[in-house]
């Protein structure tokens, strides 16, 4: 309900507001990094009619004269608005909407989560949810149909995994989906089996399809709901903008809905899922910006490998706790060559889903190979980088392929990642330094829902490999920390370049969009403990005041 509230606040501050004027917010510790990444100082800013930063001063400048409204900073520090380089919009907002097992430590505690929420939604046809994790549960393998078979035998039950690569399903969803053991498995997925090939429950990577085909497709409204609630989540975590990485056209339409009824605050930088969604949106060329720099397509991302977790990640050697798999490479070299070239003859930025060591060299050349015939400034992308063989380094940087790279999964995965890679792969595992120190430019993120999406527990991982335990102790591979200041550009300045935003968002430069947060203490002299438990007390979008902790807009 609070959620709830926050957005229907943030709608109404959007529709309300008088139009803007000339705004001096004055007494405060201002942060930002210049064009070029440099770290500039000042005590006050002011904003033009347009949301757009005047000018920032530093106490020896003499204020503006003529001034329509001041506001007292009361000393805290300002921010750019943090940008989560790569997020799932409405992913986050279902998740808000229907059961969310992440918060779930044992098998016992997710079965007792489906059954209470079956039993306060008795009208719905199907129980829809996610976040479940066998590794957070300690299970040492897959959930079973049966094991939600126990709490919700009847009506069909469907529950994506944490990192979103993997459903568990129960046995009147398998029936649903018409899925038996003489169902083979579809490229680029793996249906888990019991005795006899017999579906066990769980459907990895593109075999997901099988069940996701059949379940109750969301309404409009149902969409509409899910936007509101994540750009409340969003906001009050200090999120001005986010690069949703995965768009269909029916999330495209809510956006579009929310652009045309002044209720979209949060900024969002698009990739369409696919080539087939890259075409149905935006047709010839990606999109222009739309109501204020608020929404665009720019580009499109595709998945070429699955997730550790789910053992789809597609890696060069056999995972060390299954011999015999090596992940699910979901396209084969000449289809991620022929869609990047059908993104890149129209203009669209590429953006490749590459978690394993392999998956992340397939796409470093095929990058090579395409620029010879599309070069320029491209930007490409590649998601995640998790696993990156340390010979590959080097190629981002020949390519200017922008690591796409989120710190929390660091913190979340480590233990695991050493059971799935083995000691000889990890010096490749989550190198942001190693890849700094290659030349690569790293744009950080949250993937939120996978993640919460909490910038501030981006930037303690990311200065310190400790999970918000404080473990490991001096942090997990310490050598990959990054600097304070290289974390802030993750979430700030190189986040908007790696989205072809730099030019309106990123920095409090002037002509910049006036997108900040008022914060109690200042972030490049905290303690990680400190810096996870910042909370934004003010959220200032286009120049205007959208958030206020433990007040109104």
């Amino acid at each position: 309900m609070r959620a709830i509230l926050t957005s229907l606040a943030v709608a109404l501050a959007l529709v309300a507001a008088p139009a803007l004027a000339d705004t001096l917010v004055d007494n405060v510790n201002g942060i930002t990094l210049d064009k070029d990444g440099k770290l500039v100082r000042f005590s006050a800013l002011v904003i033009d009619k347009d949301g757009r930063v005047s000018t920032g001063l530093n106490g020896k400048e003499k204020r503006p004269e003529r001034l329509d409204f001041v506001q007292d900073g009361k000393g805290r520090t300002m921010i750019p608005g943090l940008i989560d380089a790569h997020g799932h919009v409405m992913l986050l907002g279902f998740q808000l909407m229907l059961l969310d097992l992440s918060g779930t430590k044992s098998l016992a505690e997710a079965q007792a989560s489906i059954k209470a929420y079956a039993a306060a939604n008795p009208d719905m046809p199907w129980i829809i949810g996610s976040g479940w994790n066998q590794e957070t549960w300690g299970l040492g393998r897959f959930p079973t149909a049966a094991e939600i078979d126990a709490v919700v035998p009847g009506r069909p039950v469907w529950l994506g995994r944490a990192d979103g690569h993997a459903g568990w399903a129960n046995s009147a969803a398998i029936a649903a989906a018409k899925v038996t053991a003489a169902t083979k498995d579809p490229v680029g997925g793996r249906i888990e089996r019991a005795a006899a090939g017999k579906p066990a429950g769980v459907f990895v990577d593109n075999a997901m399809a099988l069940v996701n085909d059949v379940k109750p497709k969301p309404l409009p409204r149902d969409l509409d709901r899910a936007l509101a609630l994540a750009q409340a989540n969003l906001i009050e975590l200090g999120v001005t903008t986010i690069a949703d990485m995965g768009t269909n056209l029916p999330a495209w339409q809510a956006f579009r809905r929310a652009g045309d009824k002044g209720t979209l605050s949060v900024r969002i930088i698009s990739y369409a899922a696919g080539i087939d969604n890259m075409v149905a949106i935006a047709g010839p060329e990606p999109t222009p910006w739309l109501y204020d720099d608020r929404l665009r397509l720019v580009g499109v991302k595709m998945l070429l490998d699955g997730a550790l977790g789910s053992r789809g990640a597609w890696l060069n050697a056999d995972y060390a706790d299954a011999k015999g798999q090596r992940g699910l490479p979901m396209l084969t070299p000449s289809q991620l060559r022929n869609n990047m070239v059908r993104a890149s003859m129209d203009g669209f930025q590429i953006a490749v889903h590459a978690i394993g060591d392999a998956a992340n060299r397939e796409t470093l050349d095929a990058f090579a190979e395409v620029a010879q015939i599309y070069p320029g400034d491209r930007r490409w992308r590649i998601e995640h980088a998790q696993i990156v063989n340390p010979a590959d380094f080097g190629k981002f940087a020949a390519t200017g392929v922008i690591a796409s790279m989120q710190p929390v999964h660091q913190t979340s995965d480590r233990l695991m990642a050493e059971a799935r890679l083995g000691p000889s792969r990890l010096p490749g595992a989550y190198a942001w330094r190693s890849l700094e120190n290659a030349g690569a430019r790293l744009a950080f993120g949250s993937d939120v829902p996978i993640e919460s999406a909490d910038p501030f527990a981006g930037l303690a991982a990311a200065i310190s490999r400790t999970g918000p335990d404080g473990q490991p102790f001096g942090g997990w591979r310490p050598d990959d920390r990054v600097s304070r200041e290289t974390a802030l550009d993750g979430f700030t300045r190189s986040a908007a370049f790696a989205g072809f935003a730099d030019d309106r968002l990123g920095t409090l430069m002037p002509g910049m969009r006036a997108d900040f947060l008022l914060i109690e203490s200042d972030p490049l002299l905290a303690s990680p403990d400190q810096l996870r438990a910042m909370k934004p007390q003010e959220v200032w979008i286009g120049g205007r005041r959208l958030f206020v902790r433990g007040g109104k807009p």
